[in-house]
């Protein structure tokens, strides 16, 4: 049996990214998000029109994309209710963001130098994409609320714990990605601690801040 049901948010499941992008004064600004897909050395990335991480982007054309692993799933927690961002808007004030720009520290994470752009890697996640933006779209009927953002993957580093041995290739047995399904985290296919971000929401706000806050980083 199928029910006809009007889903504000189609969130089924993808890896949490990490997504390091360049700030105006030269620093690095972290970000979580979890709406990107690959193919072969490209990668698509839905973010919030208004957050920090896309400005960097749209301005400097380069991002890592750190794909973090189960096991740092208090880490990336730690970045749910932080912007980037000095100014709040009404909505992120009411949920409870607070600005802050050392990212790493908050999040207990290390960052790490690129080798060809200018964003540090988190050093902990087991896989780190150095990209180049390629090109963005407008996402929105009446107004833009979102962009699709397409990078090439220029340099990746990948652990050595999950790489099968001899070969470039990961170990998909050894590589146990933190996956976000809606407003919860899972690893090993079993749900984790849930996101702070939806502590507290009933489900209808749940949804609608799915869509408006944890899809795009901050």
């Amino acid at each position: 049996m199928h029910s006809v049901v009007p889903l504000k948010v189609h969130y089924y499941g993808t890896p949490v990214v990490l997504i390091s992008s360049t700030n105006r004064d030269g620093t690095t600004n972290l970000a979580p998000m979890s709406s990107a897909w690959w193919l072969g050395q490209d990668a698509m990335l839905g973010l919030a029109a208004s957050s920090r991480t896309t400005h960097n982007l749209l301005r400097t054309g380069e991002a890592v994309l750190n794909l973090a692993s189960s096991d740092l799933v208090q880490h990336v927690d730690r970045l749910a209710l932080l912007t980037g961002s000095p100014e709040l808007s009404p909505h992120k004030r009411q949920t409870g963001y607070r600005y802050e720009p050392r990212k790493f520290e908050a999040a207990g994470l290390t960052p790490a130098p690129s080798d060809l752009i200018a964003p540090d890697r988190v050093a902990e996640c087991p896989i780190q994409l150095e990209c180049r933006v390629s090109g963005h779209y407008e996402i929105g009927h009446e107004r833009t609320y979102a962009h699709a953002i397409h990078v090439h993957v220029l340099r990746a580093h990948v652990a050595d714990a999950v790489r099968l041995p001899g070969t470039d290739y990961v170990d998909p047995q050894a590589w146990d990605p933190l996956i976000m399904k809606f407003c919860d985290f899972f690893g090993g296919g079993q749900p984790l601690v849930p996101s702070r971000l939806a502590a507290g929401w009933e489900m209808p706000g749940r949804v609608q801040a799915a869509a408006a806050d944890l899809t795009p980083p901050r």
